[in-house]
């Protein structure tokens, strides 16, 4: 197909029609069966068009509502605090094993969370050719001189105990010519902060250039001042939260079989391989962002930054490594995870959202450093189910136990089938090829599943 034909297929103004409009054009252009099209996105609106609404306008060209499994994790006892946890997720073993986890710790003590720090980080860069050193003389009336131009950005986030923290210059001249940034660090207590940040930012934009211009001590060369962009890192490597586990090996039990010892050795050795080989890191900080996701999308948080901020801190001394640690010292078990957090519980997503607001409501209402807090702790817990499993039973046990029921829907089975399935599953190991033998024999037939 040539440029032309291609060009003969795109629409101008899409994002202008209504909803209805835009599945008409889908199915005029891409889709087939109209009518199982129609019904299928129309099933999943909301019957309450004030709330769909609210859906509506969140996103840009809505068609429907996409839903993902909302479940609770019950037991965490965390600083002495009972929670139940609202996940968000659709990996059927995730809240299993973050509620097994959970209730292994309640026993011994629970979850034991701190919060390091909260502050957030914004760049400045620009491009700038003159004397450094004069650059850098003039940064503390340059930062007094910002702080002041954004006073009516920051004046409400002020009130709050929030706003800016600090402006640095950040030479990157050794590796970029001229290239230069203003890194300035924020509190935004309760909030994300984002919008807030970037307003600050870009209000630094417009100023800098024409602050720079106005010093009388840089040459007519150094008055010149390029601003490239304005904006927040997802990187927070000062917005730091740690939840740990401990108590004497002896309590930890007989797990899966294995005398305390025995486990926890082996256990703090499985973690000691993720901290040393990058292929296994990838792979164990993905079972703590299981947990730590499924809460995040839970209250209308941002998973995409937080996973973003995880992984490059976990790279940070430039190998990637787990995000967790183990350790057994002196007759004692510890197991912890220190990791960068930056979330909101006011603005956004979590005071638009209604089931945001009711994962808020059901932890309590928490502040920021709350959730930071909870959601370590749930990052811990799912951790450790899964380390736990790998170096006693197996991974696949448990996680096909829970799979079952998305093969039996797979099978189409009945309810009567899925019961029979259940019961005779309940000892054996469960596989694709396994829950095909089973309908099989039951039904008198062989059948071919629906992918």
């Amino acid at each position: 197909m040539n440029i032309k034909d291609l060009k003969n297929k795109a629409i101008s103004g899409f994002s202008k029609l209504t909803k209805q409009e835009k599945i008409e054009w889908l199915i005029s252009n891409v889709f087939e069966n109209p009518k199982e099209i129609i019904r299928e996105f129309t099933t999943y609106w909301h019957s309450d068009e004030t709330k769909q609404k609210v859906f509506d306008e969140i996103s840009e060209n809505t068609l429907t509502n996409f839903y993902l499994p909302y479940g609770v994790a019950p037991n965490f006892l965390i600083n002495g605090k009972m929670h139940v946890i609202p996940m968000v997720i659709e990996e059927s073993s995730v809240v299993a094993a973050s509620a097994k986890a959970a209730k292994f710790w309640l026993d011994r003590g629970g979850f034991k969370t701190q919060v390091i720090s909260t502050k957030k980080i914004g760049q400045v860069h620009f491009y700038w050719h003159g004397e450094g050193e004069k650059l850098r003389a003039f940064m503390p009336e340059l930062k007094q001189k910002l702080i002041h131009a954004t006073k009516d950005i920051t004046a409400n986030m002020e009130k709050r105990g929030g706003g800016i923290l600090d402006i640095e210059l950040v030479d990157f001249t050794d590796a970029e010519p001229g290239l230069y940034q203003l890194m300035a660090t924020f509190e935004t207590c309760d909030s994300m902060g984002a919008n807030f940040i970037n307003s600050c930012l870009e209000e630094f934009g417009k100023q800098l250039p024409e602050f720079i211009n106005q010093n009388q001590e840089f040459s007519a060369e150094e008055q010149e001042c390029k601003v490239v962009m304005c904006i927040l890192s997802n990187f927070t490597p000062e917005s730091l939260v740690r939840a740990e586990v401990e108590c004497d090996v002896q309590d930890l039990g007989v797990v899966e079989g294995l005398p305390a010892e025995v486990f926890a050795e082996k256990f703090a050795q499985a973690v000691r391989i993720a901290e040393i080989d990058p292929y296994r890191a990838t792979t164990h900080n993905k079972g703590i962002f299981n947990g730590i996701d499924a809460v995040i999308l839970a209250t209308g948080n941002d998973f995409r930054a937080i996973e973003a901020c995880g992984h490059t801190y976990a790279a940070r001394n430039g190998q990637y490594t787990s995000l967790s640690h183990a350790e057994v010292k002196d007759g004692r078990f510890r197991f912890w995870l220190e990791f960068p957090l930056s979330v909101g519980t006011v603005g956004g997503l979590t005071k638009i959202h209604p089931l945001a607001k009711r994962s808020l409501e059901l932890l309590g209402n928490p502040s920021a450093k709350e959730l930071m807090q909870v959601v370590a702790a749930v990052g811990l817990a799912q951790n450790f189910g899964a380390v736990k499993a790998l170096t006693t039973s197996g991974i696949q046990k448990g996680h096909m136990k829970m799979h079952l029921n998305n093969i039996l829907a797979n099978f189409e089975a009945n309810a009567q089938e899925a019961e029979k399935a259940r019961e005779y599953f309940l000892d054996k190991v469960v596989s694709f090829a396994s829950v095909r033998e089973f309908l099989e024999g039951l039904r008198g037939k062989s059948f071919t599943s629906k992918v």
